[in-house]
This record gives C-alpha cells, structure tokens and sequence, in this order.
C-alpha cells in the first residue's frame, strides 16, 4: 500500500535562534518537537498547523540552505490555506510579521495576501474562493 505524499517544508533560520513563538501566535501552530544545542538554541524544531508539518532548522555548513536573512531574498514562497485570509495576515502582523501585499480578490479565483516573517520567510496566506 502506498501513502500520499505530503510536503513538509524546511526553514532555515540563522544561528543562535531561541524564540520561534511567532508561529505559534501568528498562525496557531503547535511545535511537535524540538532538538536543541547544548546552549539552548534551535537546531531543529518540527511545527504543525492544523496537521500540516513543517521544520525550522537552524543554518549550518551541513545543509546547502541558508536563512533568507543572509542574502537579504527568499526563492520561496510557502502558501498557507486558511478560511479567512485577512483575520490570519492581520494576527500574523499582530505577532511580528512584515506585510508584503494587502488582502485583495483576483481573478483567477484566490483571496490572498502576503507576509513576510521575522526570519525573512515569505508567506502567501490564501483562499480559493
């Protein structure tokens, strides 16, 4: 028997990060579980929102990625589907995220609307409506 694929996506986050209390507050999330360096920090966090898994992980040499931070870009935009697209960019602006492009209809059938967090990762909050 073969089960679904499911994308779990990775996030880099710099060094020396300690408070991942934004996702948490900004998009509900629950941390599974958490594995840390000897001095506290983040090297690997796993995350869901409402059984959708992704991880932070802390930049290292190991790892081809880097924090969006470094390079002042992300080539990433990670789409969160939720039922109401402005009370969830409005709470993640409440929790510190930077917004990127207010809540509007397209034509093509989405609500959407843009957030940058404080990591640098951009997130592109949406509806098919």
């Amino acid at each position: 028997m073969t089960s679904k694929p499911t994308f779990a996506p990775q996030l880099v986050i710099p060094n020396g990060v300690t408070d991942i209390s934004f996702y948490i507050n900004a998009f509900g999330a629950t941390e599974l579980r958490r594995f840390s360096n000897d001095d506290g920090t983040i090297h690997v966090s796993e995350l869901s929102i409402n059984g959708a898994l992704f991880h932070l992980h802390e930049q290292t040499q190991r790892i081809a990625a880097v924090s969006p931070d470094t390079h002042k870009s992300t080539t990433v935009t990670i789409g969160l589907f939720v039922d109401d697209v402005h009370a969830v960019v409005e709470q993640a602006i409440k929790s510190g995220a930077r917004l990127q492009s207010a809540v509007q209809d397209y034509d093509y059938g989405y609500r959407q609307g843009e957030v940058v967090d404080p990591f640098g990762h951009q997130w592109l909050i949406e509806k098919a409506i």
